[in-house]
């Protein structure tokens, strides 16, 4: 028997006019966003839809709108009987996998990840750090990459995506010697990426510490779905621990192959990307070309998802 993944895309995925199709679609996708607006007091369909790159960058409004966005392009797949047997995202994903999941409401996620970006954007000044993709070097070499590079400042592996492409994040100048390590030590592409802030690494402590004192109002419901998380690559054993893994997270590796494996190791064998772009569909894939990999984002590629689906 098939089983199937939904999993969420984190930051950077965003692009003006996500969920725009689906959400005129799909009943339940629209009040998705109707909710957002009114968790949120500002209408997210306009920055969805209607503001500008710039504005959609920034770490406090990028991550409640790609949550609203996953969230409702979520809505035709359930609305179709589409069931996950488990849910997992990458990072800021991991959010939208609880809420499929039922273990925190829509409308808390959406006001936590506001903060949650919020906190995470003050937590390193701006200009004093960065995050680099090491494409091409195993990951016990990049470990050793960011402990040599680490007479400079803090740099520590952030994300381990797929095989051969791993991120590291920390100060600017400790990452700029990780590069250039990197390549020497024979790395297919090192490159420092356009980010505002040096995620998933230790500097973020103070954003996690700050998180921790929002979760303390938010009700942990049961999982209904089981939920693979990027802290350790391991399903979640117990609600308990959901809000003390939501609050290493922010400043530990996300283990995404890991959890990648994890869930074709209990059998899923079809992964839905749901939300905007298709990078984690790129990271599977990597992983494991046995599995199957579908997307929705968009009218077409809900279509195409279904009738794979139904056809199975």
């Amino acid at each position: 028997m098939s089983k199937i993944a939904f999993v969420f895309p984190g930051q950077g995925a965003q692009y003006i006019g996500m969920a725009k199709e689906i959400s005129e679609i799909s009943k339940a996708a629209g009040q998705v966003l109707d909710d957002a607006t009114e968790a949120l007091g500002f209408d997210i369909r306009n920055l969805l839809f209607e503001s500008d790159e710039e504005t959609l960058k920034i770490t406090e409004n990028t991550q409640p709108a790609i949550l609203a966005a996953s969230i409702a392009c979520a809505q035709p797949l359930i609305e179709a009987g589409i069931r996950a047997d488990f849910t997992g995202g990458l990072s800021l994903g991991e959010y939208a996998a609880h809420v499929i999941s039922g273990s925190i409401d829509f409308k808390d996620a959406v006001r936590l990840v506001r903060k949650r970006g919020k906190f995470m954007q003050e937590a390193v000044p701006l200009g004093e750090g960065t995050m680099a993709a090491i494409l091409g070097l195993s990951r016990e070499d990049v470990i050793e990459v960011c402990k040599t590079a680490s007479e400079k400042g803090i740099v520590e592996p952030a994300n381990f995506n797929c095989p051969g492409q791993i991120v590291i994040a920390g100060k600017v100048e400790a990452v700029n010697e990780a590069i250039k390590i990197a390549t020497e030590k024979g790395a297919k592409r090192a490159m420092l990426l356009n980010v505002s802030a040096p995620f998933h690494c230790s500097l973020l402590k103070p954003a996690g510490e700050k998180l921790s004192k929002e979760l303390e109002n938010v009700v942990i419901n049961k999982m209904d779905i089981p939920v693979v998380t990027n802290v350790t690559g391991k399903l979640i054993e117990s609600e308990a621990e959901i809000k003390d893994l939501l609050i290493k997270q922010v400043s530990t590796s996300v283990l995404w192959e890991d959890c990648i494996r994890t869930l074709i190791e209990n059998g899923a064998d079809t992964f839905i990307e749901i939300g905007p772009g298709k990078v984690l569909s790129g990271f599977i894939k990597k992983i494991d070309k046995g599995v199957r990999v579908l997307n929705v984002e968009d009218k077409a590629s809900l279509d195409n998802t279904l009738t794979v689906l139904k056809g199975q």
